[in-house]
C-alpha cells in the first residue's frame, strides 16, 4: 500500500447534531415516527424502529454530538425498509430528541443507552452500524453482549477518542479551562460551541479498549477515509490489529473525509451492509 503521511491530531469534531440546530420534527423518512423509550436508567430515549421480515436486523449508532437525522442513517434506513430488513436508530441521552443535557453526557451514559436499546428494543442478533463515536459504542456493545451482535460495520471508528485523540489534540488553554472550570467550549462549524467536559475525558479513560485484544468473532467491516482530519486512518488501522475477528475487511477511501457522506460513500456503506445481509 502506498505510504501516506500520518495526519496530525486535532480536537475531533466527530459529528454534529442537526436537530438541535434546526428543530427537527418527529416525522422521519417514509413516514416513520419517532417514539420514546424510558430506559432502566430513567432516561427518555428517542428511537425509530422498523420490524423486518428477512431475519436481518441493523442498529444505527450515531457519532459524538450527532443524531438519527443524518444522511447516512436515513439512507440506510430507507434501504433496510426496501429490502425488508429490520432497522433501529436512536438518539443517545443529551442528543437529538432524547432527554438530558449534552453537557452531562459521558461514555458510560451513552454505552448504557446503547445496551438498554439493544436489550429492550431489539429482537435477535443485530448488525451494529457505528459512525465515529458510534463505532466505539458498537465495540463496547459487542464485548458486553457478544451473543446479540452478529456483525459490525464501523465508519471512521473512534474508540478511545477522548483519551487518544481529543485530549492530546487540545490546546493548552483548553486543557487549563477543563482542569480549572470543568469544561471548555469547542468552536463548531455547525452552530453553538460544543462543551468538552472534565467528566467526559475522565470517564472515557475507563472505557479504553485499544490497549488489549478486543474479543469478537463475527464479521467486521471498517470504512475509513484517508483524508479524515478528525480520526486519522492509522487509528482505524490500530483497531484492525486489536480485533480478534478473522473475518475483517478494512476499506480505505483515499479521498474520503471523516463523514463519508458523499453519494459514493453512502453507496459503499449500503453495499457493505447488503453483502453482510446476503
Amino acid at each position: 500500500m502506498q505510504k501516506v503521511k500520518r495526519l496530525p491530531l486535532r480536537p475531533p469534531v466527530l459529528g454534529h447534531c442537526r436537530s438541535r440546530l434546526c428543530g427537527s420534527s418527529h416525522r422521519a423518512i417514509d413516514g416513520g415516527m419517532t417514539k420514546m423509550f424510558v430506559a432502566p436508567t430513567g432516561r427518555r430515549l428517542a428511537y425509530r424502529k422498523t420490524i423486518g421480515r428477512t431475519g436481518r436486523n441493523f442498529i444505527w449508532l450515531s457519532g459524538f454530538n450527532s443524531d438519527m437525522q443524518g444522511s447516512k442513517v436515513l439512507a440506510l434506513e430507507s434501504w433496510s425498509k426496501t429490502q425488508g430488513h429490520g432497522f433501529l436508530a436512536f438518539d443517545y441521552s443529551g442528543h437529538g430528541e432524547s432527554s438530558g443535557d449534552f453537557r452531562d453526557g459521558t461514555i458510560s451514559a451513552w454505552r448504557d443507552d446503547t445496551l438498554s436499546v439493544l436489550d429492550t428494543l431489539a429482537d435477535g442478533p443485530q448488525v451494529l452500524v457505528g459512525s465515529s463515536m458510534g463505532g466505539w459504542m458498537a465495540l463496547l456493545a459487542a464485548v458486553s453482549r457478544p451473543e446479540r451482535v452478529a456483525a459490525l460495520v464501523l465508519i471512521a471508528p473512534a474508540p478511545d477518542f477522548t483519551a487518544k485523540l481529543m485530549w492530546p489534540g487540545l490546546p493548552a488553554t483548553a486543557k487549563e479551562s477543563i482542569n480549572k472550570t470543568g469544561v471548555w467550549l469547542q468552536p463548531s462549524d455547525y452552530g453553538e460551541p460544543v462543551p468538552i467536559t472534565k467528566q467526559l475525558i475522565e470517564d472515557g479513560a475507563h472505557h479504553q479498549i485499544l490497549d488489549a485484544p478486543i474479543s469478537f468473532s463475527g464479521p467486521v467491516r471498517i470504512l475509513q477515509g484517508m483524508d479524515d482530519p478528525d480520526v486519522p486512518w492509522r487509528h482505524a488501522e490500530r483497531l484492525v490489529e486489536t480485533l480478534t475477528s478473522r473475518d475483517l475487511v478494512f476499506t480505505l477511501v483515499k479521498d474520503g473525509d471523516h463523514r463519508l457522506s458523499r453519494p459514493q460513500d453512502i453507496a459503499r456503506l449500503i453495499g457493505t451492509c447488503a453483502m453482510l445481509a446476503s
